[in-house]
């Protein structure tokens, strides 16, 4: 037994940063109560703070009313504890850091602290569904809504089937893809998905060739973005979604497929261990101190 898609009112987001905090804000906005749940006080109030800012910029716009502004916070409560979070949702979705091991505790404890008709989805970008599934008693009501960043903006949600994942859970979950307004299409539970399995090598190789001296940062991603009309280069991207997650998504596709053409590139491997994450940091490919219309090439990789 599954819970219906009419009964769907109140949604968990397990994880405040950057992505949990704009599923938080796209379910609240569709007129759901959200249940933002994180360990951290200070990442729950930088996550209020941030949809706050992008509800502004969306009023600025004309794209939103004021009403709905308001609306859409009003939707949301905050919550330090996971099982106090838990009560009472009939959707959860699980936004936190990309590490195996966290996710399969998390979701032991939502199958525990949840009623068991409610579908636990994940937003992983690599981690196979039916290894977290397997943590859970529910594995047909597991599944990955695999949104994209920035959240509230991007249209696509890749929806992955982990083995047992029933039929009624993907009509669900594309069900309310819809009602947000996304695009959702189903991929299989393969590391990487589609969306990763084919930017990560992308960002690898230009990693690669910054590395081996092809060119400077600034080119590689002016080729990327005039020869292949991309909006973002390569190495920008990166430091826009991580390092740190970036190299984590390589090392699932590395130990996965043992295909060494997803082997993480020795300097992204370095920039972590120092780190140089990005712009969560600071500081990635592009140096982001003095904020983000200043951005220029790190000093190490400029020509």
């Amino acid at each position: 037994m599954i819970r219906s898609f009419e009964n769907i009112h109140t949604v968990a987001v397990v994880g405040a940063g950057t992505m949990g905090n704009g599923i938080a804000h796209v379910f609240a906005q569709n007129g759901y109560e959200v249940h933002l749940i994180d360990v951290s006080k200070s990442a729950l109030e930088r996550a209020l703070a941030i949809i706050e800012k992008n509800l502004m910029r969306l009023l600025a716009k004309q794209k939103i009313d004021e009403e709905t502004k308001e609306k859409t916070l009003d939707h949301i409560k905050t919550f330090e504890s996971l099982r106090e979070g838990l009560q009472g949702v009939d959707f959860v979705v699980e936004a936190a850091t990309e590490n195996p091991q966290i996710k399969f505790d998390l979701f032991r404890n939502m199958d525990e602290w949840t009623d068991p008709d409610v579908v636990l989805a994940t937003n992983t970008s690599s981690i196979s569904i039916t290894k977290i599934a397997s943590h859970t008693s529910r594995p047909g009501l597991v599944i990955g809504m695999h949104f994209m960043n920035p959240v509230p903006v991007m249209k696509l949600v890749e929806v992955i089937r982990g083995y047992s994942t029933l039929d009624e859970t993907r009509d669900l979950v594309f069900k309310l893809s819809e009602k947000l307004g996304k695009v959702p299409v189903e991929v299989n539970d393969y590391p990487g998905f589609i969306a990763n399995r084919i930017l990560m090598p992308m960002i690898n190789e230009a990693i690669e060739a910054l590395q081996t001296g092809v060119a400077g940062v600034k080119e590689i991603d002016t080729v990327l973005k005039l020869g292949a009309n991309h909006p973002m280069g390569p190495l920008e991207l990166a430091d826009f979604i991580g390092l740190d997650v970036v190299l984590a998504i390589l090392n699932v596709m590395y130990e996965g497929f043992k295909n060494p053409k997803y082997a993480p590139n020795p300097l992204l491997v370095n920039m972590v261990e120092a780190g140089k994450l990005g712009v969560k940091s600071g500081e990635g490919f592009y140096d982001y101190s003095e904020g983000r219309k200043a951005v220029k090439p790190a000093s190490r990789f400029a020509k």
